[in-house]
């Protein structure tokens, strides 16, 4: 190798170095150059709710449910006779009011007319008949005394008579046996009259048992007559009409149906859990009690018209229990208005009618010393009656198993797992972290401003 390629090579590597110390001076310039970044202060943020200050107070309780309204009587009118209908009554038609005591229709009465005449006959013959009887009867009683006088005169006679014809040998034996046989002739009358005396009252006895039975006749011949005029039994309104004019009826098959208005009646179901904590009984005392439920307190109730509850309200009466369903355990109460009350409207409204849909309010016994919260801050798992809650304990995110007495509205009542003076969350929360540092404003105009 020449001098001269050596000198190359040499030149080469000293302008090699020379880049990487340049590259390497630079780069630790730069590095000088940078300056570290400001550490970062890490704070818990906190987690923005609502939430309300709790107390216990008494709460009034209502059970609304939802019943029918019906008609307290619905009478079927059965024929109780057979015949032709000769009469109707002018309005007997369906929706029809029919006062009381008006004749719905009748049925042809000759032949109950005719029943009804021999019947009379038939008792006047037999009155008539003891009332001759008892008067030969005192006849009798009269005629017994001459004939007992005669019997004796002639007795009298024969003795007398027979005396003389055997001791004094006087008169003759023609002359005894005559008289003989007018004292005989004359017992025989007395005894005959005594028998009949003695018959009169058996005869009287056999005659008014007749009598009785053609009284008794005439009372069934009469009430036949008058079934044949059919009258409405109270103030009715015609719910169906299977009757005209001309048409033979017979017992059995109903041929109307009439309502009474007068008192409506709404059945309506609670569930039994419901009836046993706030239905309101009367206490039970005297000897007379029934296991069924016959204390229930009449409180007022107050009825409203699914289709227009603003327009069409009522005032009811809780009046009974009426049944007890064990399958559903459910028990239906039964809530009377008068006709009086029922009629009462506004203007432009409806009277409460058979049929009518409605939701009943039944006051109930009220809570006492509960706490009441919006549904959405109670969860439940399972059981209805418990459930839980999130509070805030010096702010921080708690939970609290409560029992559920009640649920009604948008509302839930607590009797249990809360005390006085508790800030419990008011807005639904989703899977919050237990222990999370609150950050709480008041309720939307529901309760206290947590402090």
């Amino acid at each position: 190798m020449t001098l001269s390629g050596n000198t190359r090579i040499l030149a080469s590597l000293v302008g090699f170095v020379a880049i990487v110390l340049f590259g390497f001076l630079a780069l630790k310039a730069l590095a000088g150059m940078r300056r570290p970044p400001a550490e970062a202060k890490t704070e818990e943020q906190a987690l923005r709710v609502e939430a309300k200050t709790v107390h216990p107070r008494d709460y009034p309780v209502s059970l609304v449910e939802y019943g029918q309204a019906r008609s307290l009587n619905v009478v079927p009118i059965v024929p109780e006779v057979s015949g032709t209908v000769v009469k109707i009554h002018p309005n007997l038609e369906v929706g029809e009011v029919i006062p009381k005591g008006d004749t719905l229709f009748v049925i042809d009465p000759r032949d109950y007319q005719a029943r009804v005449d021999a019947a009379k006959a038939e008792v006047a013959r037999l009155e008539a008949t003891i009332k001759r009887t008892r008067t030969e009867w005192n006849n009798d009683k009269q005629r017994i005394k001459t004939l007992r006088s005669s019997k004796d005169l002639a007795k009298a006679e024969f003795d007398r008579l027979k005396k003389l014809y055997d001791k004094d040998e006087v008169g003759t034996r023609s002359g005894v046996e005559k008289a003989q046989m007018q004292f005989n002739a004359a017992r025989d009358a007395v005894d005959q009259l005594e028998r009949g005396l003695s018959t009169y009252p058996l005869t009287i006895q056999e005659t008014q048992s007749a009598l009785e039975a053609a009284r008794a006749n005439l009372t069934q011949a009469q009430t036949a007559l008058d079934r044949t005029h059919l009258v409405a039994p109270f103030e009715a309104r015609v719910k169906s009409v299977n009757v005209e004019k001309g048409q033979f009826v017979a017992p059995g098959a109903p041929v109307l149906t009439l309502a009474d208005d007068s008192i409506i009646e709404i059945p309506v179901s609670l569930d039994s859990q419901d009836a046993r904590q706030w239905l309101a009984f009367e206490e039970r005392s005297g000897p007379n009690d029934t296991a069924w439920f016959s204390h229930l307190k009449p409180v007022h109730c107050t009825i409203r018209w699914t289709e227009d509850k603003a327009s069409h309200t009522w005032d009811g009466v809780l009046n009974r229990v009426e049944e007890f369903q064990a399958d559903t355990r459910r028990l239906t109460v039964a809530v009377r208005v008068e006709g009086d009350k029922a009629s009462k409207t506004g203007p432009g409204a409806l009277p409460l009618v058979d049929g009518m849909f409605c939701s009943v309010e039944i006051p109930g016994r009220p809570m006492k010393g509960v706490y009441r919260l919006p549904q959405w801050a109670v969860s439940f798992e399972g059981d209805v009656n418990q459930g839980r809650v999130y509070l805030s304990v010096d702010n921080r995110l708690k939970t609290a198993d409560v029992r559920v007495v009640r649920r009604e509205s948008d509302y839930v009542y607590v009797s249990e797992g809360l005390k006085p003076g508790d800030i419990v969350m008011t807005m639904r929360l989703v899977n919050p972290l237990a222990n999370s540092l609150l950050d709480i404003k008041a309720a939307g105009g529901v309760g206290h401003e947590a402090k």
